[in-house]
């Protein structure tokens, strides 16, 4: 199976949060290991551009009236996308450690696969 085959295949039968878990996944391990390689600054821009695009697209999808999310849960994921920004920039100035988004990204992993766990338990 060629690898473009694969990831239409995955993106068939991958449910919305496997996405979600699977790309918060990917750019933490990205950021972990950007990060255990000694890179600071501006060096880490490649990591913290994902990680920020990430964020940016959960929060233009967070504040669609048509999301199926309660209200306050799409706030609070707004709220925490700005927070991502705001943090990146401050890590890329030295002024931050990229370890933060590292455990908000890592939180919000558990809440997904939690999420899942509930879904299948009761399915």
């Amino acid at each position: 199976m060629s690898l473009k085959a694969y990831h239409q295949a995955r993106s068939y039968s991958e449910t919305p949060r496997a996405m979600e878990y699977r790309l918060f996944s990917d750019a933490t391990r990205d950021l972990v290991r950007a990060v255990e390689s000694g890179l600071t600054g501006v060096a880490l821009m490649p990591a913290l551009h994902r990680n920020r695009e990430i964020w940016g697209v959960f929060s233009v999808l967070c504040r669609d009236e048509g999301n199926a999310l309660p209200p306050t849960l799409r706030a609070s994921i707004v709220s925490l996308a700005i927070w991502v920004d705001r943090h990146t920039s401050a890590v890329v100035r030295g002024k931050e450690q990229a370890a933060d988004l590292i455990e908000v990204n890592r939180t919000i992993m558990a809440g997904l696969e939690r999420q899942s766990e509930l879904m299948l338990s009761v399915g």
